[in-house]
């Protein structure tokens, strides 16, 4: 599983010119089941998905799609973890050690 965690670096008029391309994004990947949640951040200056993907490339594949890496107006830093704690209406997503 992993956290992607993406960064503004351009004004967020520019930003703004591609959140209806990456709202698409964000749905194609949520019909595969492969993002989990996702939100902007609060202050406004980037968002975070979770992502329960089966590698880091396959994520990384993912991430290209993305309208906003393609304009180039985000960047991502991506955190794997295993998680082995949840509420119990996120047991699916636990891994046991």
């Amino acid at each position: 599983m992993f956290i992607v965690s993406l960064e503004y670096i351009k004004d967020l008029v520019e930003v703004d010119k591609h959140i209806d391309a990456h709202v698409s994004y964000l749905h194609k990947f949520y019909a595969q089941k492969i993002f989990l949640f996702s939100g902007r951040k609060v202050p406004r200056t980037g968002g975070v998905i979770m992502a329960n993907c089966t590698s880091l490339e396959q994520l990384q594949k993912i991430i290209e799609q993305d309208p906003f890496h393609r304009a180039a107006v985000a960047r991502y830093q991506i955190t794997e973890m295993i998680p082995t704690m949840s509420a119990d209406n996120l047991n699916m997503f636990k891994e046991y050690i």
